[in-house]
């Protein structure tokens, strides 16, 4: 029951006021937000008044920039054109400027050339110069010696003229004197040749002499006026020592020449003249290292043998012509045998 009387006494509540306060604080802010609205279209509607001004300005400016813009591109199309022009001129400088830095090289060079051919020069000169000084230092002494020249080729002038005088005088005596030197050089040669001729005889007795001591043999032989011997005759082989039958085959050629050296005047200068020969076969031993010495060799064995047989060395020569003077110029073992020889030839000195 009490419950019941609380629920009767709160449903007699009276609700009125409170709903009033309500209203009312709903109406104010319906008014505060109509006021805020209204202030904000008048703001809003300044501010776009504002903007529309602006945006004509932007606008403007806008256009202003474009009309820039188109002009800035053309400006930048001239640019890029004269840019073009200067990179053409740029290139061409670059290669204008490698040239002239390769001829400024050059020119260095030739710089430097012309510096040592000038510097030489220089030298030159220096050298011309001193020598001009000595020239005519020398010419100076040379005047001199000319004027001394010139006195003594004056007094040589009349020397030569006394000279001459003299050979004239004395011109006379030698055409008597050339008479009788003529007469002598006949009487000369008429003796010269009675001594070759009588020489000449007593080569052909020599040499008959021979022929009878030595008989005919075909390795002994006389050719003109020459008595010839081939080395196998008289040597072995490459050496220059006689060998026994040599002795016997010289003995009686120094039999022979002793006999005729006494039927020879003293006035007669003669000389047996002994030459050795080779063939063109070269040697080269210890003893002998050219056909040279091996033919000279042989020639002196000869006249050793002939001096120990008692031929006066005074009357006797050695010669060798090793192979340079051949009888046969073949060159089959019978040529080289005719060239390996010795010659004996009576003649005068």
């Amino acid at each position: 029951m009490a419950i019941s009387a609380r629920r009767q006494r709160r449903e007699n509540i009276n609700i009125w006021p409170g709903f009033v306060d309500a209203l009312t604080q709903l109406v104010m802010i319906i008014i505060f937000v109509v006021l805020v609205f209204t202030a904000g279209q008048f703001y809003l509607s300044s501010a776009l008044s504002g903007r529309d001004v602006e945006l004509a300005k932007l606008n403007e400016r806008i256009n202003a920039l474009s009309d820039m813009l188109a002009m800035e591109r053309k400006t930048s199309a001239d640019l890029q054109l004269q840019l073009g022009t200067l990179s053409d001129h740029v290139a061409e400088t670059k290669a204008a400027l490698a040239k002239s830095q390769s001829a400024l090289a050059t020119a260095r060079k030739q710089k430097q050339e012309l510096a040592l051919q000038a510097a030489g020069l220089q030298q030159e000169i220096t050298s011309a110069a001193a020598k001009r000084k000595e020239a005519e230092a020398d010419i100076a002494q040379r005047q001199s010696a000319i004027d001394r020249l010139t006195l003594q080729l004056v007094a040589l002038q009349k020397q030569l003229q006394e000279i001459q005088a003299a050979l004239d005088l004395s011109e006379s005596k030698n055409k008597a004197a050339n008479v009788q030197i003529a007469d002598l050089g006949r009487r000369l040669n008429a003796a010269l040749a009675s001594k070759v001729s009588e020489l000449a005889s007593y080569r052909s007795e020599f040499f008959g002499r021979l022929r009878q001591l030595l008989g005919d043999r075909p390795d002994i032989k006389v050719v003109g006026d020459r008595f010839v011997f081939q080395s196998e005759v008289l040597f072995p082989r490459a050496s220059a020592d006689l060998t026994l039958e040599a002795l016997d085959k010289l003995t009686p050629l120094a039999d022979a020449l002793k006999e005729i050296s006494t039927k020879i005047p003293p006035d007669i200068n003669w000389v047996l003249q002994v030459e050795g020969h080779t063939d063109k076969q070269p040697i080269n031993t210890p003893e002998f290292h050219s056909n040279w010495e091996l033919s000279t060799a042989r020639a002196v064995s000869v006249v050793k043998f002939l001096i120990a047989q008692g031929i006066p060395p005074n009357r006797l020569s050695a010669a060798g012509f090793g192979e340079f003077q051949p009888v046969d110029p073949g060159t089959s073992p019978e040529a080289y045998a005719r060239n390996r020889r010795i010659e004996l030839k009576l003649t005068s000195r």
